[in-house]
């Protein structure tokens, strides 16, 4: 036994590899390492970034308290607090950082590095100040490897050359889409395009917000509460396709109790309301393509279908091997502002008739007697509130509208009839609604400015007139009259009648719908109701 157990261990010495050395890790590194986890970053994005070992950035993570109680032990308190504090300011600016960027996108304005670097900047001194004293002795350089890391955290990629350099290709491309139309047999119902777009859902334009800020007190700010949409329809105009809405949170408190199936949108959600290659993956195979096949078989067509994309980095490039019945093609790239169909006015006009929706609810909850307060409307003006009104702004664009956004991609499929631009005509809307609720100093810049905020010029459907000759005396006998009092009363009656109904219906489509109609129907009432007051002032 003892000759054949000898030589075993000289060969389990010769299996060992030399000894590593180890790298000490110091208490600032291990902080940083726990600030990250704090604001959400992923573990190996961790890693990456600063330099490590997964398994030590995993093992940092475990023996958090311990290294949190060395440091106090070592640190002055002052001082941990404005390291705590410094990454509750970074983490902000960054944040808001990357909706400002996507924001300038959206307006098709150049971003470049110095831009950026900039905008963080000033950024983070609001946010310092916002803070308090505990964050004024702090700096920020936005230095090129601070740029760098944020890039990489937040997946930016810069457009610093304007959309006019790419005119040639886009002049070139609808030439290439009408060969693959025409050799695939497809009809203007058959193709469709989609876009992503932020949307700030809890802002009014800035100079009603001082107006309101006035009646509502101190500390009242404009929300910067944001979410991501996915929009699209096919160049016929006559299929509108569910939005896609993506929320920082799976589920809200405004959601408690509400079935997200029979919601008017898909809901999904990502920590940064960012669509991400695995929800657009989702959405083509779960809803789109289900869609296009009820689409195809209600209109007897062949259930296939041509998608035009963007080159934005969620949309996967293999997505034509996840559909046997739908072909993918994807615009030449920096040219979607130029041709592609939802950024000619579809969005545009969407988000505008967001806002007049707003500021139309705003002005019916808080004008007048016996009215709840500007603040108190505000507080309970929450997501659910939102998704309700992107769901009726979606709901009214006209197919008209839908079918004429092709004409610069595929001018043939346009019919004669399609609508007019009507952007200049809805931001007046939007201004007449703002002074008509009271709103001091609301000015058609304000407008302007927080629809370019989302990223569009504003457009949509105008106000309606009030009825003509309404509780005239023919000279024969004298008629019942229509009262403000009885309007207001049986306006009230179908107010709570319905607010009953969308509180209480798990179905939200089906609540919507019904509103919708019976809004239409006692439109009439509404204008005769406002003419009166009008009158009676």
């Amino acid at each position: 036994m003892e000759k054949g157990s000898g030589p075993k261990a000289p060969q389990k010495q010769l299996l060992r590899g030399p000894k590593r050395d180890r790298k000490s890790i110091t208490l600032h590194v291990k902080l940083e390492v726990l600030r990250r986890f704090e604001e959400g970053e992923k573990l190996t994005q961790i890693a990456k970034t600063l330099g490590l070992a997964t398994s030590t950035v995993a093992s940092i993570r475990v023996n958090r308290e311990k290294i949190k109680a060395n440091s106090q032990a070592a640190t002055p308190l002052s001082a941990t607090q404005l390291t705590r504090c410094r990454g509750v300011v970074m983490g902000n600016m960054e944040r808001l950082l990357s909706l400002w960027i996507e924001d300038q996108k959206q307006q098709h304005l150049p971003v470049n590095t110095m831009l950026i670097q900039e905008k963080a900047k000033s950024l983070f001194e609001a946010l310092k100040r916002e803070h308090g004293e505990s964050a004024q002795t702090e700096t920020f350089g936005a230095s090129n490897g601070w740029f760098a890391r944020f890039k990489a955290r937040h997946n930016v990629l810069l457009t610093d050359e304007p959309a006019v350099a790419d005119a040639e290709a886009a002049r070139r491309y609808p030439g290439v889409l009408r060969k693959i139309i025409e050799d695939g047999g497809y009809t203007p119902q058959q193709v469709f395009n989609v876009d992503e777009t932020g949307l700030f859902w809890k802002r009014l334009p800035e100079r009603t917000f001082v107006s309101l800020e006035d009646q509502a007190g101190p500390g009242f700010k404009a929300s910067k509460d944001h979410l991501t949409l996915l929009l699209g329809g096919n160049a016929a105009g006559d299929c509108k396709l569910k939005p896609l809405l993506v929320y920082p949170s799976e589920n809200p408190r405004a959601l408690k109790g509400c079935s997200k199936p029979n919601l008017p949108v898909i809901w999904r959600s990502n920590r940064n309301d960012w669509v991400t290659v695995s929800i657009f993956q989702e959405w083509f195979t779960s809803f789109f393509c289900p869609a296009v096949e009820r689409h195809c078989a209600e209109n007897n067509l062949p259930n296939k279908a041509l998608l035009i994309l963007d080159g934005a980095p969620c949309h996967p490039a293999h997505l034509d091997g996840l559909s046997a019945n739908v072909r993918v093609e994807f615009l030449p790239k920096n040219t979607s502002a130029l041709i592609q169909p939802m950024n000619q006015g579809v969005i545009a006009t969407f988000k505008a008739s967001y806002l007049k929706r707003t500021l139309c609810q705003l002005i019916q909850e808080t004008a007048g007697e016996d009215k709840p307060p500007i603040r108190e409307f505000w507080r309970s003006y929450n997501i659910m509130t939102a998704v309700d009104n992107i769901a009726e702004a979606w709901q009214e664009l006209q197919p008209s509208a839908m079918n004429a956004v092709w004409k610069k991609i595929w001018p043939e499929c346009v019919c004669a009839s399609s609508e007019a631009d009507a952007l200049p005509q809805i931001r007046q809307n939007v201004v007449t609604l703002a002074s008509h609720g009271g709103f001091e100093g609301t000015v058609e810049e304000g407008v302007v400015h927080l629809l370019q905020s989302h990223g569009e010029d504003p457009s949509g459907e105008g106000l309606g007139t009030p009825s003509p000759g309404a509780g005239q005396d023919d000279g024969l006998a004298t008629p019942p009259e229509l009262t403000t009092k009885h309007l207001a009363e049986a306006l009230s009656h179908f107010d709570r009648g319905l607010q009953i109904l969308t509180d209480n219906d798990p179905n939200r489509e089906r609540s919507l719908k019904v509103c919708r109609g019976v809004n239409s129907v006692i439109s009439c009432y509404r204008e005769l109701y406002k003419e009166k007051k009008r009158r009676a002032k």
